[in-house]
């Protein structure tokens, strides 16, 4: 058998094993951090919930300033959705929509990235007022849910979602802890 008959056999073998590797792979992830802000939950909600406020402080919206955007409704509310359109590869094109509100307690979103791949994911801000010091600190959380279909969710073997996606999420809160705490 001649080496390159060898080499085309290998490199079947180990496409062949990682796909069967990706069957048992987990397809779903969810990532969350947090941090305390010192200023009352009321002030810190009212500012999150408007989602023209990410531009601030959220690492994916600052990776292409001139990126392309379109909103359609009344921010801050059920329904609002912000489209984006870049051409940084980081960045892509999707949509981001304002589904639940919680007064006080809760804002969920559906994001739905189109370019450079198509995923359906989650993802949510949650206020909690510090029990020590309930008028003065707040606790606010933002968490990623996300879902990738075979094969795509053999990228997880390589890519740590925790610490790619969850370092720009304590990034983000850190702005956004400064921002607020001006």
């Amino acid at each position: 058998m001649g080496i390159l008959k060898k080499l085309l056999l290998f490199i079947v073998a180990v496409i062949g094993i990682l796909l069967i590797a990706g069957l048992f792979v987990k397809k779903d992830f969810a990532v969350e951090r947090e941090v305390i802000i010192n200023k009352p939950e009321a002030e810190v909600f009212s500012y999150i919930k408007l989602v023209k406020n990410q531009d601030h402080f959220s690492v994916w919206n600052r990776k292409d300033p001139q990126m392309k955007k379109e909103y359609k409704g009344t921010d801050g509310e059920v329904g609002f959705v912000y489209a984006w359109e870049s051409t940084n590869p980081e960045v892509g094109k999707g949509e981001q929509e304002i589904v639940k509100i919680a007064e006080m307690d809760r804002i969920d979103m559906k994001l739905h990235f189109k370019e450079p791949f198509e995923a359906e994911d989650k993802a949510f801000f949650t206020t909690e007022p510090l029990s020590s010091n309930p008028a003065n600190q707040t606790i606010v959380r933002w968490g990623f849910k996300g879902h990738m279909d075979y094969p795509m969710n053999l990228m997880m073997l390589t890519f740590d979602m925790n610490k790619e996606i969850g370092g720009a999420l304590e990034t983000g809160l850190n702005d956004l802890k400064v921002i607020l705490e001006k």
